[in-house]
């Protein structure tokens, strides 16, 4: 569903970034959605940190999933929002951003520290191309009582398993099994939990 019925969306660009497709990125509908949630997001970050209510309204108004157990510091970036799905006990400390051209999916139980970044957003190696503004996305998943820990960065196509712990500063460009502690760039199994 798009929750962002103000900002209409053409469903051929859309539908092919979601699938993976190469899509044009500087599409004027990807442009006004960009706005559209950037406002949104603007007004999050704008409240004071006792409008927990307002705070928690802006989010359910643009995230794809959202539970009221949630927990999002100030501030707090993202493109669409949409494509964003959050489970239960979901806790990210100060200065979270996710480029949710792709889905982006959490489970449960999951925490995460300050100055993280997630990205779906894959470019063009060929200068032409990118010069097009030509992208496409693949998305990110996220197990059950997964920690994050600060400054890490999470790249596109990656699957993390459940019961992980991700070492602060790691960058994350492969798949994660469960049960696990990964640290470094590129990130490495350290330790069986």
């Amino acid at each position: 569903m798009n929750r962002l019925t103000s900002a209409p969306m053409s469903k051929n660009e859309w539908a092919k970034m979601l699938s993976g497709e190469r899509y044009d990125a500087t599409h004027p509908d990807f442009i006004k959605k960009l706005e559209y949630t950037r406002e949104k997001i603007w007004l999050f970050n704008s409240l004071k940190p006792s409008q927990t209510e307002e705070r928690k309204g802006i989010l359910k108004e643009i995230l794809g999933t959202y539970h009221d157990d949630m927990h999002i510091n100030q501030p707090f970036r993202c493109d669409y929002g949409e494509n964003i799905h959050v489970g239960h006990h979901f806790f990210a400390n100060f200065n979270l951003t996710i480029l949710d051209e792709a889905e982006v999916r959490f489970g449960n139980h999951v925490f995460i520290g300050p100055n993280v970044s997630i990205y779906t957003a894959c470019h063009p190696l060929e200068q032409e191309e990118r010069d097009k503004g030509v992208e496409w996305a693949e998305p990110v998943t996220i197990g059950d009582s997964v920690w994050i820990g600060g400054n890490a960065v999470i790249l596109p196509g990656v699957t993390i398993g459940s019961n992980v712990v991700i070492g602060a500063g790691s960058v994350v460009t492969h798949d994660v099994p469960d049960n696990v502690v990964v640290a470094g760039n590129p990130a490495k199994i350290i330790k069986t939990l």
